[in-house]
C-alpha cells in the first residue's frame, strides 16, 4: 500500500473539536469521486477524507491523487488489488487511528450516502459510540430501489435481529460514524467478512463490547453513475455468517442458563 496526498458544523469547528475523517473506498469510481468529495466538503468543511482505492483499472486512484494534490483535506491509500470492502475499510480504520482522528466515518463513493445528512450523524455521537445511518427506522427511506432489493434488505436485517438478538434495524447499512475508542477496542485483525456481512460484523462486535449504538434515519439513493457492487456471493456470505454467529450466540446463552441452573 502507498499513501498520497474536528468536529463539523453541528459539533463546532474549534481547535479542540473532534477530528473527523470520512473513509471512502473506491473501485472504478472516477466519475463519482470528485462529485462526492465536493458535496462532502460543502456539507462538512472541517472534515478530512481518506480515499482507499483498490487498484481501480479506470484510473480512480489517479483522480484521487490529483484531488489530494489540490486539497490537503484529502489523502489517498492505494491498494494493489481488489481485496473487498471489508479489507479496504480495515486498512482505512488503521490509518485513521494512527493519524489521530476522533470520529471515523464510512461513506460510499457512489452518492447513495448523502453527505448533506452527515452533520446529523456526527451530532448524534454526543450520546453514542457508533451511529448508524438507518433506512429502516421511522424517517428513513430508499429512493430508486426495486421492490425486490428493498425486501432483500428488510428481510436480511430482520433475520439479523432475530439471529443475533440485537435491536438494530439496519445493521447492514454502510453509512456510519465510529468513535475511535470503538475501533481501538474491537479486534480488527480478526475481521475477514465483506459486503453486508462486514457491516453486520462490525455492528455486532460493537454491541458485544458494550458500546452504545444509535440509529439516525437517512434517505438512501441508488447510484446514478456506474455499476452496483452487489452480488449473490455477498448475500450468501452474509446469510451463512450471521447464521453461524447466531447459533454460537444462542449456544453460549444456553450454556449460561445451565450453569446458573
Amino acid at each position: 500500500m502507498t499513501q498520497s496526498g474536528d468536529e463539523t458544523a453541528p459539533l463546532g469547528a474549534s481547535p479542540d473539536a473532534p477530528k473527523v475523517v470520512v473513509i471512502i473506498p473506491t473501485y472504478n469510481e472516477r466519475e463519482n469521486l470528485p462529485i462526492i468529495l465536493d458535496r462532502l466538503f460543502a456539507a462538512v468543511p472541517a472534515a478530512h477524507s481518506l480515499v482507499v482505492d483498490d487498484g481501480s483499472p479506470d484510473g480512480t486512484g489517479d483522480v484521487a491523487d490529483k484531488i489530494a494534490a489540490e486539497d490537503g483535506r484529502v489523502k489517498v491509500l492505494h491498494r494493489t488489488e481488489k481485496a473487498g470492502l471489508g479489507a479496504a475499510y480495515v486498512a482505512g480504520f488503521r490509518w485513521a487511528l494512527d493519524a489521530g482522528y476522533d470520529l471515523i466515518v464510512e461513506m460510499d463513493a457512489d452518492g447513495s450516502h448523502a453527505p448533506e445528512q452527515l452533520p446529523r450523524l456526527l451530532a448524534a455521537t454526543r450520546h453514542a459510540d457508533l451511529v448508524l445511518g438507518s433506512r429502516w427506522v421511522p424517517g428513513g427511506q430508499v429512493v430508486n430501489w426495486p421492490k425486490s432489493r428493498e425486501m432483500l434488505s428488510r428481510g436480511g436485517n430482520l433475520y439479523t435481529r432475530l439471529a443475533l438478538g440485537i435491536e438494530l434495524h439496519d445493521a447492514t447499512g454502510g453509512y456510519r460514524v465510529y468513535r475511535r475508542t470503538v475501533l481501538q477496542t474491537i479486534e480488527l485483525s480478526g475481521i475477514s467478512s465483506q459486503g453486508y456481512c462486514f457491516q453486520v460484523d462490525l455492528a455486532w462486535r460493537t454491541v458485544q463490547a458494550g458500546f452504545r449504538v444509535v440509529e439516525v434515519p437517512i434517505t438512501f439513493a441508488e447510484r446514478e453513475i456506474g455499476e452496483s457492487k452487489m452480488s449473490g456471493s455477498i448475500v450468501r456470505e452474509a446469510l451463512l455468517r450471521v447464521t453461524e454467529w447466531g447459533a454460537a450466540h444462542r449456544a453460549a446463552q444456553l450454556r449460561g442458563l445451565f450453569r446458573r441452573g
